[in-house]
């Protein structure tokens, strides 16, 4: 089954599901990391925080680099232009990749001005070990600041999103931008695992409420990344593009999160 993409401002396709890595470590990182591969997801999450570079690039050399799109991002404390250089040099050399196909600035800091940043982002472009680039965690006022100062195109925001964290004007504000938004954490950290409304929806299509959330998403066109460790949630996270969630159910769960959001 092919996962679908969407282009990105800077010319390239980023798929619409991936692995998120974030508390992956060592051997259960590797493991994931090539379960997901062999079964077909065709985007990998990382950042070099989150200490499982290696591990991700040891999984990566068993398969075809060309068909895996690879994220990683920049410490808010390495955003001094040459820092961020460096950083992304030393998360290619763990990675054991030439390029990556997106580099985020993990979170906003405000002691660095955005332009130097956004010029270590740009020579990173210009020597093509970075195809496209984007920012993490930024809100609607940074996500600006961030695209009037980069002379080369900002094609991602990556954001915490689920059903019940859906900041829907801030949401389009963004994308009226132009800015492809990945959701993280789109399951809450298994907190909407057992979630009433939506266990209760996806008992219609046969689907988990996980499953119910990343659909959801999904229609709400976001790119979603959720973490997993085993077979079967690597599994059933890739098991959402064969069937649609119904007019009245998805308005069911955009009601209930416009309710938990104003609450």
């Amino acid at each position: 089954m092919e996962i679908p993409s969407y282009e990105l401002k800077s010319g390239y396709k980023m798929p619409v599901l991936g692995l998120g890595t974030w508390q992956l470590t060592g051997d259960q990182c590797e493991k994931a990391v090539n379960w997901a591969l062999e079964m077909g997801y065709p985007h990998i999450d990382t950042s070099d925080d989150y200490m499982n570079e290696e591990r991700i690039g040891q999984a990566m050399r068993n398969f075809d680099r060309s068909k895996i799109f690879l994220t990683s991002k920049v410490d808010d404390s390495k955003l001094h232009k040459k820092d961020l250089i460096e950083s992304c040099h030393s998360s290619l050399e763990k990675l054991g990749t030439d390029y990556l196909d997106l580099y985020l600035i993990h979170r906003p800091n405000p002691t660095v001005p955005i332009e130097e940043s956004m010029e270590g982002m740009e020579e990173l472009v210009n020597q093509q070990l970075v195809r496209s680039v984007g920012i993490s965690n930024f809100g609607t006022e940074g996500t600006h600041s961030a695209i009037e100062n980069a002379k080369i195109p900002v094609s991602n925001n990556q954001i915490k999103i689920h059903p019940y964290h859906y900041p829907a004007e801030a949401i389009e504000s963004l994308k009226k931008k132009g800015l492809i938004l990945t959701a993280y954490s789109p399951l809450d950290t298994g907190g909407i695992v057992d979630d009433d409304l939506l266990t209760e929806i996806g008992k219609n299509y046969g689907k988990s409420a996980s499953q119910v959330s990343l659909k959801w998403l999904r229609e709400k066109g976001l790119i979603v990344i959720p973490k997993a460790s085993s077979k079967n949630h690597l599994k059933e996270n890739l098991a959402i593009f064969d069937w649609d969630l119904s007019d009245e159910d998805a308005e069911r769960i955009t009601v209930s999160s416009r309710k938990i959001l104003r609450g």
